[in-house]
């Protein structure tokens, strides 16, 4: 399959089965989102990162239905269905005729006015709203599901798998996106932290906090409408998902943080705490600290990732190298406070 000529084709609005004007292209490094006036259509890209596999038509498949399954918990009429990319020999569309070569997670367009980050970058997020939003979230986890699996990916073993990933899935990015000080010092305090509270991880899984949640709660998929929309969960690897409730909020607030928000972070953690039943403690505080550096590290990493994707075009590269070593340097900042 041709990528570079997929995209061509479906940045013409007659690819469509729905009438638009135009059709804007947003790239991650695991997606290609088409943006059309009404809908959005996102088409996973054939790669295999090892904790992310989308290298196969029917792994693609399968986890654009799960993209769908799993954010219609809190996204109503948002998440529309799947729908098959097709190329008829000459040209690709969206559920049209010939081949199926690829599959698109069909969305409802969200007003990027409503979107938190452009409110927040237009000084327009009240206190009222954060408090909204910290609810709406505490009210998720309480129901949210939780099982004996579930509560394995709060143990320490398998926090650690993970942020040992990062280590190792960062190395090559050393002396690029982040330097060779901060992934020492970032390493080293993670494992110090492990030695210190092995009991605190022990307690979040007695306590019933270990749940199925979000997995990448940042501005980006925060709607402030009535009710509060929240979009765009991690599907492609269950235990990315499944995490401390804290872990969900110190991911906010994080953002919040990288952005300048430092004020409406605590004013959230203060609405999420009350509202979840959590205590207003130094371990409290010890833990959401450790999953912030944890956080920003893995935007680091997700981010320099684009870095080898050859696709994408060298400026956007640069931005993204920028990106990535503020994301480090948030997470190192933590560290001394």
């Amino acid at each position: 399959m041709n990528q570079q000529k997929m995209i061509d084709d479906l940045m013409q609005p007659s690819s469509y089965p729905e009438a638009t004007k135009k059709v804007t292209l947003a790239q991650t490094h695991i997606s290609n989102v088409f943006i059309g006036d009404e809908f959005v259509y996102k088409i996973k890209k054939p790669v295999n990162f090892g904790f992310l596999d989308f290298s196969t038509l029917e792994k693609r498949k399968y986890y654009c239905n799960k993209e769908v399954e799993l954010n219609s918990r809190f996204s109503k009429d948002v998440y529309l269905g799947v729908y098959p990319v097709t190329f008829d020999g000459t040209k690709h569309s969206i559920n049209g005729k010939g081949k199926i070569i690829d599959y698109a997670v069909k969305m409802r367009r969200l007003s990027d006015e409503d979107l938190l980050k452009t409110r927040f970058k237009k000084d327009d997020v009240t206190s009222e709203d954060i408090k909204r939003i910290g609810e709406a979230i505490a009210d998720f986890h309480k129901i949210s599901k939780r099982s004996k699996e579930i509560d394995e990916f709060g143990s320490l073993e398998t926090v650690k798998f993970n942020t040992d990933e990062n280590f190792q899935q960062t190395e090559e990015f050393v002396d690029d996106s982040i330097s060779k000080e901060q992934y020492n010092d970032l390493k080293n305090w993670t494992d110090e932290f492990y030695q210190k509270h092995q009991e605190l991880f022990e307690q979040r899984v007695k306590n019933g906090k270990i749940r199925d949640c979000h997995g990448d709660l940042h501005m980006e998929h925060i709607c402030l409408t009535d009710p509060i929309i929240i979009f765009d969960c991690i599907e492609f690897n269950d235990r990315f998902r499944y995490s401390d409730t804290l872990s969900e909020i110190a991911f906010l607030q994080m953002d919040l943080e990288f952005n300048g928000g430092q004020k409406l972070s605590e004013q959230l953690l203060k609405a999420y705490l009350s509202r979840a039943g959590e205590t207003d403690d130094d371990l409290t505080y010890q833990l959401i600290k450790f999953y912030k550096i944890y956080r920003a590290y893995v935007r680091g990493k997700v981010t320099s990732f684009i870095l080898k994707d050859s696709i994408v075009a060298d400026d956007k590269k640069a931005k993204a190298r920028d990106t990535a070593q503020r994301y480090f340097a948030l997470a190192h900042s933590y560290i001394s406070e």
